[in-house]
């Protein structure tokens, strides 16, 4: 019987302090509140935390994309963290989360998902990115699906990778 990759044991939620700054730059309505952000990021935070999330339009978030990725289009959701002055020492996380919210609205219409619960899958996709996961091949890849299926799962959020189109 195959394995199930074992995933890291996830800290209590709220044990650890997050200093949150909520950066508001998009004209699109419905976004998160900055109690709902708080929420979602300190429930996947492994260590305290130093985040900045922005939330953008897509002239922004092209801009960002095209600059750090080199690539020509606006996406959902990008991590830049911030390297400590001595990472050995550091407890803290650091770093900022640019969101797309006309990306993500779009991406929510198109994958029949509410909106509020592809937000949350987001922030939660980008704190993990933060925190040192990633999905650059299969076994990455599926690590990281999976903790952001029992985070979401523990926030009564349905498994966003069901239905939908592929992802990558």
């Amino acid at each position: 019987m195959p394995m199930k990759p074992r995933t890291p044991p996830m800290a209590e939620p709220h044990r650890f302090h997050l200093h949150l700054t909520v950066q508001r730059a998009s004209r699109s309505s419905l976004q998160p509140s900055e109690g709902q952000i708080r929420q979602w990021l300190r429930h996947a935070l492994r260590r305290s935390a130093m985040i900045t999330v922005r939330l953008v339009d897509r002239p922004e978030g092209r801009s960002l994309n095209q600059t750090f990725r080199h690539k020509d289009y606006p996406t959902n959701v990008l991590t830049f963290p911030y390297p400590d002055e001595n990472p050995r020492a550091s407890t803290r996380l650091h770093g900022d989360l640019v969101l797309c919210a006309p990306v993500i609205k779009a991406e929510a219409r198109l994958q029949h998902k509410p909106l509020l619960n592809h937000y949350a899958h987001l922030l939660i996709h980008g704190i993990l990115h933060l925190q040192g996961y990633d999905h650059e091949n299969e076994t990455e890849a599926t690590l990281m699906e999976t903790l952001e299926i029992d985070l979401l799962t523990q926030l009564s959020i349905p498994n966003p990778y069901l239905d939908c189109p592929a992802h990558g």
